[in-house]
């Protein structure tokens, strides 16, 4: 039984080691917020310029978007399509992230919290609501891999 105790012990001591980030993962953390907070700047742009290239360019290719009361939409056409449905159907025509906290430790993901505010072709505010975004490493730089998000309004 002790024997039993000290190797769950010494496992337990080795998941807490690994899971501490490293100074790697500290600048893998401090790249992917600045690479979070560069694609932000820009999303709403494909909306101003009815561009879903700049959109499409914001998720990786195997992103999935979790919109609220409805089926996740996963991939390049299906986010073309979402870009699509909320320019045409929704008019969006802009809008403005605020990142509340990024968690992680790098390592090829990290979850960014955060408000979203959505805007009509007048400026008016349209939506606004909540956020969790899984940020993955690619090949072609840090990519929304898992969009979900909801509104506060009703």
């Amino acid at each position: 039984m002790k024997k039993l105790l000290v190797i769950l012990a010494m496992t337990s001591a080795c998941f807490v080691v690994k899971s501490q980030p490293g100074k790697g993962d500290k600048a893998e953390l401090q790249e992917a917020i600045k690479a979070i907070s560069a694609s932000n700047a820009i999303y709403f742009e494909s909306f101003v310029k009815n561009d879903p290239e700049i959109f499409k360019a914001r998720y990786a290719k195997d992103a999935c978007i979790l919109a609220p009361n409805s089926p996740a939409v996963c991939g390049q056409g299906e986010a073309e399509k979402f870009f699509k449905f909320a320019y045409e159907d929704l008019g969006l025509r802009n809008g403005k992230f605020t990142t509340i906290a990024v968690y992680g430790s790098g390592n090829g993901f990290v979850i960014e919290e955060g408000l979203y505010e959505s805007y009509d072709g007048t400026g008016k505010l349209t939506d606004d609501g909540k956020f969790l975004v899984l940020w993955k490493k690619t090949s072609e730089g840090w990519k929304m891999f898992r969009d979900s998000f909801s509104s506060n309004r009703k």
